[in-house]
Formats: structure tokens, sequence, C-alpha cells
């Protein structure tokens, strides 16, 4: 006996042709699978005990879906994809379908080409637009107060660049306790504390230290607010020109008793030398001998040691603590300033936003310039004296032959000898005191 029930047929199905049909008649193409029980092996049909099922003893013969036209699934033709456990169907993509049964498509490999290209493109374009917005942000900050336009009677330019560097006693923007802590005094005026001539060329940097009590002629000049011509006010110290009418004078000056041409002039207050010390994180220098000053405070033993902003100011301002004091002062600034444009521009200074951009923003700061003076002239002069600390240059007292009235005189022969080697960029040969 059957225990598989047959489906019924279509003829006896009646007015019912099944949930969906639409039509008032039956879909003759279209025929409902049917659930059948396989037939047994022709010798075992209605005989006794049927024959063990074809999946193991105790496992009954599954039913199989066929559907009208008899096709079961396990042969050819159609399979509804019920007999191989794949109810919706094959995934896309291998047989039956695009992606393959039970198998996701494989990942591209990465296109590291691509990928380092962009990479470099958008690290250039960052580099770029932070470059460009460092440098207006920087030239915005300088100072270029000076007009070396209204100086008079200017020697010819020679080979090379001449930086006129000077460091001024100005207090401007210095509170009462700034100026305690900083030994500097309430003196009225402004004065220059040092001059130095810088020589940027293709043999070698120089730097020549000017004696404030320096005895010059202070020449014919054109008075920088006036405009009038006045002078020549005769023999005097080297920073009284300075004193009478500013910058100006002061390079007309230095001009006419050298005959070198200056080309850019450079100027630092007190409060602004000590904040780029302190900026920078402090200076390292090695002392050769130490000593004390009340009035500038300094307090040093001989040695290394790296000096803070305050401990910088005494160290370059002190003279009262020598006994040759104009000239071993005038060392001590040369020696300190190269220093510190050595660890300006360090690696550890430049790489580091956190201490490159405190440290230029308090140098423009404090810095006060000639019109014409750009960004990469500046960046010039501190790579030259970072050059000349590093043994790469020359550094030396202008040549001394004596003092009148407490002034010191200039050498005229080796001024001379020391100046043509400038103008011709040639080595500098000439020792100073």
């Amino acid at each position: 006996m059957n225990d598989w029930p047959q489906g019924p047929s279509d003829d006896n199905r009646g007015p019912r042709y099944g949930h969906g049909s639409a039509g008032a008649q039956p879909e003759g193409a279209r025929v409902m699978r049917q659930v059948r029980r396989p037939q047994a092996p022709p010798g075992q049909r209605g005989h006794g005990e049927p024959s063990a099922p074809p999946y193991g003893n105790g496992v009954p013969q599954q039913p199989a879906y066929v559907d009208g036209q008899g096709h079961d699934g396990r042969g050819g033709g159609y399979d509804s994809g019920y007999s191989s456990g794949q109810v919706y169907g094959n995934r896309p993509g291998g047989p039956g379908g695009p992606y393959g049964t039970g198998t996701r498509p494989p990942r591209p490999a990465p296109n590291w080409g691509r990928r380092i290209k962009w990479g470099v493109l958008t690290l250039a374009a960052v580099l770029l637009v932070t470059s460009v917005s460092t440098y207006f942000w920087a030239d915005s900050k300088l100072h270029r107060d000076v007009d070396l336009s209204k100086v008079i009677d200017r020697p010819a330019a020679g080979d090379g660049t001449n930086y006129l560097i000077v460091g001024s006693d100005s207090r401007a923007g210095m509170s009462a306790e700034e100026k305690k802590k900083l030994h500097t005094g309430s003196a009225e005026g402004q004065r220059t504390d040092s001059m130095m001539i810088l020589h940027v060329g293709g043999n070698g940097d120089t730097l020549i230290s000017l004696p404030r009590d320096s005895n010059v002629t202070i020449p014919q000049f054109k008075g920088s607010e006036s405009g009038k011509i006045r002078g020549p006010l005769g023999q005097n110290k080297l920073n009284a020109a300075y004193a009478i009418d500013g910058p100006t004078l002061l390079v007309r000056t230095v001009e006419y008793n050298t005959g070198l041409h200056i080309d850019h002039y450079v100027e630092i207050g007190f409060a602004g030398f000590a904040k780029i010390v302190d900026a920078v994180g402090g200076v390292e220098i090695d002392i050769d001998k130490g000593f004390k000053d009340k009035y500038s405070g300094a307090d040093f033993k001989a040695g290394k040691q790296t000096l803070n902003g305050e401990q910088a100011l005494a160290f370059v301002r002190t003279r009262h603590a020598f006994a040759a004091s104009d000239l071993q002062r005038t060392k001590n600034q040369q020696k300190f300033l190269s220093a510190l444009a050595h660890q300006v521009a360090t690696p550890s200074t430049v790489m580091n936003p956190f201490t490159f951009y405190p440290t230029m923003g308090a140098g423009l700061d404090s810095l006060t310039v000639d019109k014409d003076m750009s960004l990469w002239d500046l960046a010039s002069m501190f790579w030259a004296m970072k050059g000349v600390s590093g043994g790469d240059g020359t550094s030396l007292n202008m040549p001394i032959s004596g003092s009148v009235g407490g002034n010191l005189v200039w050498d005229k022969a080796k001024v001379k000898t020391l100046v043509d080697e400038l103008n011709n960029d040639q080595k500098v040969t000439v020792t100073g005191n």
C-alpha cells in the first residue's frame, strides 16, 4: 500500500485552479508541484515488507518535490533548489549565477602605487600651503621702518652683502618690573649698545664688531625727520651718531669712516633679545672665565652652561667687569650671537613647530629692519652667523691702533685692507684686537 498520497490530478481539481489564479479557465501549461513517494523496486511492490530505505536503516525515504513535468531535481532538467538546500536559489557568480555557490567574490589587491602617489601629493600640498602661510605671516611681522634711501653720499656697493647689526638699549614697551629684572635702568632715549658688520660672501662670512666708543667723524647728513642737510658734527663716539639722528645717521657714519657700503640694517632691543633667547629654550655657551657685574646683573662661573633671556642680556651687556671693557664686551657679544644663531638654526628648533613659531614670532616682533629687507635676506644673515660660530667664517674686532680722550682709534691701514678684501669678496687676512 502506498503511504504517500498522490496529489490530485488536474482532472479532479474542479473549479479550484489554485490561489493566485485570476483566470476562469485552468492553467493548462502550468502544473502545480506534487509530492509523491518514490517507487519501490519492481520486485518488492505490493509484497510483504518493503525493501531497506536507501538512506540507511531507521531513516525513512524523504519525499522529493517534482513538478508537473516529472522533474524531481535529482536528475537533469529543472531543479527547484529544494533538494540541494538552496531555498532561495544559487548565489550569483558561480554555476547558475555571477557570484558563485556559497563564496564571495575575491577582493582586488590594493593599488599601493596609487596610494603612495596620492599620499605624496597630499603631503606636498599641505607643506606648500603651510610654507606659503608661514611666509606671509612672518613677512607681515617685520618692522621695515628704516629708509636707507635717505642716506647721502654712499660708497659704491662691492661684492657680497653687508649687514649692519645693532643692539640698542631701547626700553620701549618694558614695564618697571621688566626693567628691574633685566637690569636695564630707566634712561630716556635710545642708544646703540652693540654694533657689528656681517659680510656674507663666497669666500667665507666675516663678522666685525665696532666698539661703541670708537672715535669717528660724524659727517654731513640728511635729517631723517626734517629732510634738511646737517653737519658735519666732527669727532665723536660712534654710538653718538645713533643718539643724534637714529639708524640712518649711524649707517651714514659707518659708511663714511670705512668706505664699506651697507646693504641692510637690522636692530634689536633689550626686551626682544631676551624673549628670543627664552623662546628658543636658552642658549648653551662656554664661558672661559667667570665674572660678576652689579650693573648688568652678571654672575657667571667658567664652563659650559645654558643661559636664559635674563642671563644672556647680562652676558652681552657687561663691560665693567673687564679691564679692556668695550673690546671684551664686543667679543662676548660676537660669541653669544653666533651661538644664538646656531641654536635657532638647529633641527630641534626648525622642525618643532612648538619651538619654531614662538621663536620666529619673538624675533620678528623684536626686529627693526630696512625697507628693502626680505625674509630671504634675514635667513641668509642668520645662516651666515651660524657658519661663523661653526668655524666656517671669521670674527674679529675692528683693528685698533690706540685711543684719544678715552675713545678707541681705528688702525687706518688695517681698516683699508679689510674693506678692500670685503669689497672684492676675498678671504679676510686682517686680524683685529
